[in-house]
């Protein structure tokens, strides 16, 4: 049986093996993880289609592949001799950063598009929706992105030629890179707004140097692409959760009995937002272009750190959902995002996110929105401070909250409304919420 790379995604077309969990000639059985694949998307293990023993290994670990490429075959005992020999013998295969070693853009038999083309028009779903409202062909721009595809940053400086092109000239006057050459790895994210692609640095003495990972590139690519989408402006609250720990701890024991779950502090505050951004729908909104796209559901994003990288979930229809429900999607999102087990629907499609650095010890911070988004709230640390409570001083756990907004969208007097909100919304639960 083939072992094919599977597609974890409609817009994703290639995806990269990271490592093999099995080696030739291991027994497997189906369903039991093989290997580790990368996208830009989401990192994930894929288990094998069948039972049997793993017979050829025909993409070696670090090699970027087509999706549905044959990567492994599983077939009986005693049938492995050839695995080393056709691991080695198979063609060489792009590295994640690297241009192809030869054209690949000829003519695909029956009119079909190459696997070049493919790959450089399945950009991102923004990318495909600016070409086309302009009436671009993404197969025309040339890419900087992993393998050739379309960035944005490509696509608006494509725009931007085709305006100040001469009558008559063609709409493309920049090169395209040279075949054999390796793109810059984060174009995008490397480049200031000017478009010009900053200086490389040089290696000091010393120095080890590795290549990005998908997601590092990817997460650096995104986070750059928003500094420079949004107009970001933060604003800074500080709560007293003394209310929330009385719950926590007179209730958690029987919250955790029912949900199997922790009553955790997070899973309030995303209620909270929940309940605000309902109050105020703008904040969950998104802009496009001179459009505003308000969203009719909540889809609450959870920042969720790794020990390679950053990633998102997403919890769909999180308005509708109690604290049980809430904290049950989060330890599940989370536990499978550590396990490699999410799929690229769990991570997209969000419309307000979570971010929670205090579990670190933060007090507060400034995060990056998640486009497309308007909004991220970021928790910090939870820590006894002195406080003023009539006219007398208090030891009280205290939090500062951080909202990251999108000013083209969202308006100071808004914001506060939206912070002002969400803070009535915590101090207003009680047992009845449990």
């Amino acid at each position: 049986m083939d072992v094919i790379m599977p597609q974890m995604g409609e817009s994703i077309a290639e995806g990269t093996i990271v490592k093999w969990l099995k080696q030739a000639g291991d027994r497997v059985e189906k369903d039991e993880p093989l290997f580790e694949i990368s996208t830009d998307k989401v990192d994930a293990e894929i288990p094998s289609p069948a039972d049997g023993v793993l017979t050829e290994i025909l993409v070696g670990e670090g090699n970027t592949v087509e999706v549905n490429t044959v990567v492994a075959r599983i077939g009986e005992a005693g049938t492995a001799g050839v695995a080393v020999k056709a691991a080695e013998s198979a063609p060489e295969v792009a590295e994640p950063a690297a241009a192809p070693a030869a054209p690949v853009a000829t003519a695909a038999p029956g009119g079909e598009k190459t696997v070049e083309e493919r790959v450089r028009t399945r950009s991102s779903p923004l990318v495909r929706r600016m070409a086309s409202e302009h009436g671009v062909d993404l197969s025309q721009v040339p890419g900087t992105g992993i393998h050739g595809r379309v960035t944005k940053s490509d696509l608006e400086a494509y725009l931007d030629r085709a305006a100040t092109a001469p009558a008559g000239a063609p709409a493309e006057t920049a090169p395209a890179p040279a075949v054999g050459t390796a793109p810059p790895r984060i174009a995008p994210a490397a480049a200031p707004s000017g478009g010009f692609p900053a200086p490389p640095f040089p290696p000091t003495p010393g120095d080890r140097v590795e290549p990005m990972s998908i997601m590092r590139m990817k997460i650096a690519e995104h986070m750059v692409e928003s500094r420079r989408t949004s107009a970001h402006v933060q604003t800074f609250w500080e709560v007293d959760v003394a209310h929330l720990a009385r719950l926590r701890s007179e209730h958690g024991d029987s919250f955790l009995h029912r949900n199997g779950v922790k009553l955790s502090y997070t899973t309030f505050f995303a209620k909270a937002a929940c309940d605000a951004l309902k109050a105020f729908p703008v904040v969950n909104a998104s802009v496009s272009g001179t459009d505003i796209h308000y969203h009719p559901s909540v889809h609450l994003g959870i920042a969720v750190a790794l020990d390679w990288g950053l990633i998102v979930p997403v919890i769909k229809n999180a308005g509708d959902m109690n604290l049980g429900g809430l904290a049950k999607s989060i330890a599940d999102l989370a536990g499978r995002a550590r396990s490699k087990k999410l799929s690229p629907d769990e991570v997209t499609g969000g419309t307000f996110t979570i971010t929670n650095p205090g579990i670190y010890g933060g007090l507060a911070g400034c995060p990056i929105i998640n486009q497309p988004q308007s909004a991220i709230l970021g928790l910090g640390a939870i820590e006894k401070r002195p406080v003023v409570i009539g006219d007398a001083i208090a030891i009280r756990p205290m939090c500062y909250l951080s909202l990251s907004f999108d000013h083209r969208l969202i308006d100071g007097a808004v914001a506060e409304q939206f912070m002002a909100e969400l803070k009535s919304s915590l101090t207003e639960m009680d047992e009845g919420s449990l």
